[in-house]
């Protein structure tokens, strides 16, 4: 995969070095020369600019990336935008790092869906959770073993865990099913909220749209993912 990461502080520097280790092309980008200059050598390229000016963000290989990651963490104003600017370029996928609540309501209000928290989640998570198709999100019990959160395939809307055979065809175990629905907040901002839809059966079926919730071993795990790429 393609990504293009704004900011390179701790948090977009280390995501940016994990998703190039993990075999994915990364353009990372920031206004300090010396963070681009000590990247240079350890992604797959990187360019010093202002990603606040829309004119220079549009000689970026936009339509060619797969994702965009606003991880500029230290100043607020140049995060929003920055942001601002890659929602008017349509870009195909739009991460957006938030700095506190306040900051994330704003984020939200924005449209932006998808938005990063580093001060609880690590860049190790996010790499794993941007590289593997459908992957929602990830809690890795111990080296081997993980919960992961998975969107439905569409092989697999309509039938039931019985017919899909979990347990027998992947060695996986699906605890649970998640819907993501919309809902607006007491201030007023609309915000998609997951609601747990209770311990998994063999009779339950799953639905178009909704989030599996998974638990194997994590080789078990990545096979799966290799099934549905």
């Amino acid at each position: 995969m393609k990504f293009i990461i704004i900011g390179l502080g701790h948090f977009g520097s280390s995501l940016a070095e994990k998703l190039s280790e993990i075999g994915n092309e990364v353009i990372g980008v920031d206004s300090n020369f010396q963070r681009v200059e000590s990247l240079k050598e350890k992604i797959t390229y990187t360019i010093c600019m202002d990603a606040t000016n829309p004119d220079i963000v549009k000689t970026l290989p936009l339509k060619d990336t797969d994702v965009v990651i606003i991880a500029i963490g230290e100043d607020k104003g140049a995060n929003i935008m920055a942001t601002a600017v890659m929602k008017n370029l349509n870009v195909k996928r739009l991460i957006s790092r938030s700095i506190d609540s306040t900051h994330e309501n704003v984020l939200s209000a924005m449209g932006v869906t998808e938005i990063a928290n580093p001060e609880v989640e690590t860049s190790i998570r996010w790499a794993k959770k941007l590289s593997l198709m459908n992957l929602v999100d990830s809690f890795e019990l111990t080296s081997d073993f993980s919960i992961v959160e998975v969107k439905v395939p569409e092989a697999f809307v309509g039938k039931s865990l019985e017919q899909i055979g979990f347990r027998k065809n992947f060695n996986l175990v699906v605890l649970t099913t998640i819907r993501e629905q919309r809902k607006e907040s007491l201030i007023g901002i609309n915000k998609m909220v997951k609601e747990v839809q209770g311990v998994s059966s063999p009779d339950t079926v799953l639905q178009k749209g909704e989030i599996m919730v998974v638990y194997g071993n994590n080789s078990d795990i990545k096979n799966l993912f290799r099934l549905k790429e």
